[in-house]
């Protein structure tokens, strides 16, 4: 009787409503009803018990009138069979098609459950779909894949250098946000924030070994390490995910400085205690470039570009540049020469002042010959560079090494052509 009110109550059946006596039918392998409307049995047991009205025989002046039998009234005159009489049993749904569709969603339920299911007995399903990376190595090295879009390619059909340095940032921010010491401000841990300090880099080296091309996916590596008693080191590693490729390696020193007084702050103990359980005991990533970054002028540049000025959106959450966007403007005065027939190799920057929305500024460049010792670079390049305030305060000095382009890389890279730019 459960199974017969569930059913009754999805799909209702329309009965004659004069005034009728209740008789129980089996709904089986064959349903027969009698003239009288009384119950018949199914071939088959455990059948569908359900309750049907069933009208009194009629009477014509006083006299009963029989019921036509089941037969007859399937027949006409020429034999041709008439549809079935609409009754309860021929409004019954396809039992299959609902079967079949409950199926679906279970198997549909299943598939998305399998997806969220991130347990440690699968370890491919450990990778973040969502691009936020992940805590290695117990606990002290974050990692983050990234996809190179289309929009993040140069002329040379590779990742530009703002593309490398933009991930190396991002995982940065990443790293203070999964290790939970992400307060209000940009990077800063919750102390930091109480006392209004923000980091900000004082010096930076990177070294690429090779630029990635569209489509490629890259595993930036991170993770921070003291540096002196007022310092915070961040080195990272950025490979190729499918061959474990070097592909740039990059050290930075960081430094706090008062958001409102806008001066460099020593590290308060409390701070010191949020970030020091981070710490790697290890040398850089990259060995010290020690020879010192000489301040060029107007007469020991060879090239210079004035009149840059930052843009709105060239601003951070901290309201003053973003560093990433120097390095855009030091290339601003590199001879065209040198950017079509090179790539940048590497890069030591030395951030002096920060930039803010007002700034006008001017990019020096002086070229400074062959590189050092380089026999596998034997026509590599030098050179050095000065970003200072239109007033002459200096900004950044910085130095680029160059190495010739492969005559081959634009096979490469054929994927992309080149008049699709």
């Amino acid at each position: 009787m459960v199974a017969t009110a569930a059913t009754s109550a999805f799909f209702p059946a329309a009965f004659p409503s004069p005034a009728s006596s209740k008789t129980s039918m089996m709904l089986g392998g064959s349903d027969n009803l009698d003239t009288r409307g009384i119950n018949s049995k199914s071939a088959s047991s455990g059948g569908l018990q359900v309750k049907v009205n069933a009208q009194a025989p009629p009477k014509i002046n006083g006299t009963s009138v029989g019921l036509t039998s089941p037969m007859e009234c399937l027949k006409t005159e020429d034999d041709t069979p008439s549809p079935p009489p609409r009754t309860f049993i021929n409004q019954l749904p396809d039992w299959s098609v609902l079967l079949a569709a409950i199926t679906t969603i279970f198997l549909a339920a299943e598939k998305q459950w399998t997806l969220l299911d991130w347990k440690p007995r699968r370890p491919e399903m450990l990778v973040d779909a969502f691009g936020l990376g992940r805590i290695v190595q117990d606990g002290l090295v974050f990692r983050q894949n990234f996809s190179i879009r289309s929009y993040e390619i140069g002329a040379d059909r590779t990742a530009s250098i703002e593309t490398v340095m933009n991930h190396l940032q991002e995982t940065a921010l990443n790293h203070v946000r999964s290790a939970g010491l992400l307060g209000g401000g940009f990077g800063s841990t919750p102390e930091m924030s109480r006392r209004n300090l923000i980091w900000v880099v004082t010096k930076m080296q990177v070294v690429v070994e090779r630029y990635p091309i569209w489509g490629d996916v890259v595993q930036v590596d991170t993770w921070v390490g003291a540096s002196g008693k007022n310092g915070m080191r961040r080195d990272w590693l950025l490979r190729d995910s499918s061959t474990g490729e070097t592909l740039t390696r990059a050290t930075s020193v960081w430094v706090m400085m008062n958001k409102q007084t806008r001066k460099l702050s020593k590290i308060p103990e409390e701070v010191r205690g949020e970030i020091e359980p981070f710490y790697i005991d290890s040398a850089p990533i990259l060995e010290e470039d020690s020879r010192k970054l000489p301040k060029l002028d107007d007469n020991t540049a060879d090239y210079v570009r004035s009149g840059l000025t930052p843009r709105w959106n060239d601003l951070d959450v901290n309201q003053h540049v973003n560093n990433v966007k120097y390095i855009g403007w030091i290339l601003e005065s590199a001879p065209v020469s040198i950017l079509e027939n090179h790539v940048l190799s590497g890069l030591t920057l030395e951030y002096r002042r920060e930039c803010g929305r007002d700034s006008v500024l001017q990019s020096l460049t002086a070229i400074c010959g062959d590189v050092a010792g380089g026999s596998a670079d034997a026509n590599g390049v030098e050179c050095e560079h000065l970003l200072r305030l239109e007033s002459g305060a200096e900004i950044l000095r910085a130095r680029t090494g160059w190495r010739p382009k492969n005559a081959n890389n634009l096979d490469d890279v054929g994927e992309i052509p080149a008049e699709s730019a």
